[in-house]
């Protein structure tokens, strides 16, 4: 065969595309059970990581893997998902609800009724309302859970995660020194208007003391990225609100 002619370059490049797409997807279908079950147990450790239950070693990291489903069984008792509004469904399928595909949802249609997972904890007697939430940063999408008390007035316990911040800027959002400073932030004023929090420069609390000010230092350099997650958190609680004040 003449190595030299371009339909050879063409053949071989057809047969190599043919070649490595069928490996990979084969590759794909074949691991694709262990990818969800993957998927699923970061899922748990998330959120069992925004209401404080975290490895028995070191708080600042998750559950192990293999004791994720056992501990979620122990400690989230319950799921729930609220259609838009404050109508809401005990169901055991809350976890399988997407909050993007959810948001596509309801861009496609502005009449679709968003399904809202909730996931309800109890950890040493205290009761965690766990609400999941996504956002836009920097670069590409960012999401995250925070956990409310019982009488939904401040946060728990947050955990955030993004796609493609910036490394030691923006994706400094999901490191504990951001992120445990949401823990005891209240989420309305003095006033009893709902506010959110805020991630705030020039705040003025470095050691964020003042947890009725409804706002975090902000990262250095990350200017957009926490303000998307001043965005994400404010409206992920904001769409629970009337569901919440049905159970006071």
């Amino acid at each position: 065969m003449n190595t030299e002619k371009n339909s050879y370059t063409i053949i071989f490049a057809i047969a190599m595309v043919v070649v490595v797409g069928s490996l990979l997807a084969f590759t794909a279908s074949s691991l694709k059970d262990r990818i969800s079950a993957n998927k699923r147990t970061e899922k748990q450790q998330n959120i069992l990581f925004a209401m404080g239950v975290t490895d028995s070693n070191d708080p600042n990291e998750f559950v192990p893997a293999e004791q994720a489903q056992e501990l979620f069984d122990k400690y989230v008792g319950e799921e729930q998902y609220i259609v838009t509004g404050s109508t809401a469904e005990k169901t055991n399928s809350a976890f399988d609800i997407e909050v993007k595909k959810e948001n596509d949802k309801v861009k496609q249609d502005a009449d679709y009724q968003r399904k809202m997972p909730l996931f309800i904890g109890e950890k040493d007697g205290k009761k965690y309302y766990i609400v999941p939430m996504r956002g836009n940063g920097l670069w590409d999408a960012i999401w995250g859970y925070v956990s409310l008390d019982n009488d939904f007035k401040s946060i728990q316990g947050a955990f955030f995660d993004h796609k493609g911040e910036t490394p030691g800027l923006g994706a400094n959002i999901k490191e504990s020194f951001f992120r445990d400073d949401f823990i005891g932030e209240n989420i309305y004023d003095g006033s009893g208007s709902y506010q959110g929090v805020t991630v705030k420069k020039g705040n003025g609390d470095p050691k964020n003391e003042r947890k009725d000010d409804n706002a975090v230092d902000a990262l250095a350099g990350a200017t957009i990225t926490g303000d998307g997650v001043t965005a994400m958190v404010k409206k992920g609680i904001k769409m629970y609100l009337p569901y919440f004040e049905t159970l006071k």
